[in-house]
Order: C-alpha cells, then structure tokens, then sequence
C-alpha cells in the first residue's frame, strides 16, 4: 500500500505540476492551475484518464473543446493531441497508462 499526499498548491504558486507516481504500467500526475492558465497542445503515447478534483478546465482534443468538472471523467487515447484551459482554479489528476 501506498498512500499518497496531493497537497493543494495554489495558494503558494501558480501552476503546479508534478509526477506523483510511477507504477509499471501508469503514471499518476497532479496538475493545479489558476483560473487563464494553459498548458500547450502536446499529446502521450500512452492511454490517458483524466479525474478533475476541484475547479473546471476545457480541454481541446483534437480540435473538439470539452468541460471536464468534478462530476465527469475524459478518456484520450494515445497520440491523440490536446491542451488545456482553466476555467476557474483547477486540481486534477492525469493517468497515463501503457495501452
């Protein structure tokens, strides 16, 4: 067993980003953005999960803008390109998992 702190950051910094976990098959990120922040289009080659614990954030996958909220989950696959938008301050966790 693991249990792992995710700490809210925001108070302290703007944009925080940082690498949880690392398993043999997945890696669990923690991303925290202040409401305008962006993080540029960029894509994985793994499959990607993401969980958005407080705030709300549009993603751009490949051209196509979702809201993802507390209440909702995105599922990417690999190699598919996406960016990210904060629409109020965000904490999120981003799973990448080997296909």
């Amino acid at each position: 067993m693991d249990l792992i702190s995710t700490p809210y950051k925001l108070g302290e910094k703007a944009k925080h980003i940082a690498k949880l976990q690392t398993l043999e098959n997945a890696t669990i990120i923690n991303i925290q953005l202040k409401k305008g922040e962006t993080i540029a289009e960029h894509d994985s080659s793994k499959d990607v999960v993401i969980v958005v614990r407080r705030g709300s954030v549009i993603f751009d996958v490949e051209g196509t803008e979702t809201v993802v909220e507390q209440d909702n989950i995105l599922y990417m696959q690999p190699f598919e390109k996406h960016s990210l938008l904060a629409k109020e301050d965000t904490d999120l966790l981003v799973f990448q998992i080997l296909p």
